[in-house]
This record gives structure tokens, sequence and C-alpha cells, in this order.
């Protein structure tokens, strides 16, 4: 008996039955979701995440972000140039190092960011709505434990 229903029909075999796939289905809907929900602003699930540990983390380096979220340097360096050239960010050098660029949300980030963490919090909400809260943090534990 498969534990998927997407209407389609279709009967998902051995698939139904694998880890990854079941994480792959729930992360694409999630996906799906967060696009829709910063459709407006124009804004990735990535770009909200380095605008976010810039907002927590000032001064970090695109060196940090690249680290911090698994991704090469020169992925976050276009990341990074991407949100410059909107204006939501500013690179200083660094007092320290000069080959370092500390990075720091600009005011018009800083705006962005308040609006985008209201329509997440509504896309998270749509999702915790049906796990309930002891569900969904179990859920987070074991997802943890297996990027960890």
């Amino acid at each position: 008996m498969s534990m998927i229903e997407t209407g389609t029909g279709l009967n998902y075999g051995r698939l139904d039955e694998l880890l990854g796939f079941h994480l792959r289905m729930a992360s694409a809907a999630m996906a799906r979701d967060f696009g829709e929900a910063m459709d407006e602003l124009n804004l990735t699930q990535k770009q909200c995440a380095v605008l976010e540990l810039i907002a927590a983390n000032p001064q970090c380096s695109q060196i940090d972000l690249a680290a911090a979220l698994g991704t090469d340097r020169a992925t976050m360096m276009a990341l990074v140039d991407r949100l410059d050239a909107r204006g939501l960010l500013a690179r200083t050098p660094s007092a320290r190092d000069r080959r370092r660029q500390e990075l720091s949300l600009t005011e018009d980030g800083q705006i962005l960011l308040k609006d985008a963490r209201r329509r997440i919090a509504a896309h998270e909400q749509r999702y915790l709505d049906r796990l309930g809260p002891a569900k969904a943090e179990r859920l987070i534990a074991l997802l943890g434990e297996i990027y960890a």
C-alpha cells in the first residue's frame, strides 16, 4: 500500500520505501510554496538565508556565509553580487584584514527582510498547522540528525 497520495494514479513502487525520495518530495512541496510566498519580493530561499545570516551576524564575510550554507565560494559570490546589485547589502573592507569584505544589510535590505520574514512565517505556519507543534518539533530534530 502506497503512502503517497498524489492523484497521479501511478504506483510508486520501491520509491515509496526510500527516505531520500520522501525528503525530496517534501522539500519540493515546501520550495514551491516558498517560491509563491516570495514571488512579489523576487527572493529565493538561498537569498533569504543569506539575508538572515547577515542580519544575525553583521560584518560576516562571503566565506563565512558559504561555510554556513554549505555552498562553494563562487556560488556565494554570485548570490551576494545579486543582493548587492539590488541595494540590499553593503560591503566594507575589514579593519583587521583588508582582503576580507564584511557584509551588512542596508536599510532597504532590512525593510525587505522584515517583509520576507512575515511571508516566511505564514509559509511555515501552513506546514506547522498540518503537523502540529509536537510533530513539527520532532521532525526538525530528526532532519537535523540527517544533515548533522
